[in-house]
């Protein structure tokens, strides 16, 4: 909020007395702004937990600050489900393209929304278990799961 307000040129008394009366109001919450922004990115957006986590990063909220965020918010939202839908509407969008081909490229669509690998990998298995040939390779190595501090 302070970086907004000074590049659209407020003083740093005015912003730091705005800052003050937003906290004192309860409408400067980096705990809310946290957990919604996770919503509407999970929910309205389709993107896994490894995304919002960056975004909200790059916005200044410290990593404490994003995990309970976003642990509130996956306490209401199933990521799982919100990939499925992802991968179902990808599947069909692009029905020209060869399954086996049609499933990398859709594993690697899902990586960049966000989700982590070991879930993506569970959930193309589940949704389309006879392609299992077409799986092969694109195993979750450990470096790529949760923990790493790499993202895809």
């Amino acid at each position: 909020m302070a970086s907004a307000l000074s590049r659209r040129g407020f003083e740093k008394d005015e912003i730091a007395d705005v800052l003050a009366r937003l906290r004192r109001e309860g409408l400067l919450n980096d705990s809310r702004l946290a957990e919604r922004i996770a919503r509407t990115r999970i929910e309205g957006r389709g993107l896994g937990r490894r995304r919002v986590r960056r975004e909200l990063s790059q916005r200044g909220v410290s990593a404490e600050t994003a995990e309970a965020g976003l642990a509130r918010a996956l306490d209401e939202i199933s990521e799982g489900g919100v990939l499925d839908a992802a991968a179902r509407g990808y599947w069909a969008l692009h029905g020209a393209v060869p399954p086996e081909a049609r499933v990398r490229r859709l594993y690697a669509f899902l990586l960049r929304r966000g989700f982590p690998p070991s879930l993506v990998h569970e959930r193309l298995h589940a949704l389309w278990p006879r392609l299992g040939e077409a799986f092969l390779g694109l195993e979750p190595a450990p470096e790529d799961e949760e923990g790493s501090s790499e993202e895809p």
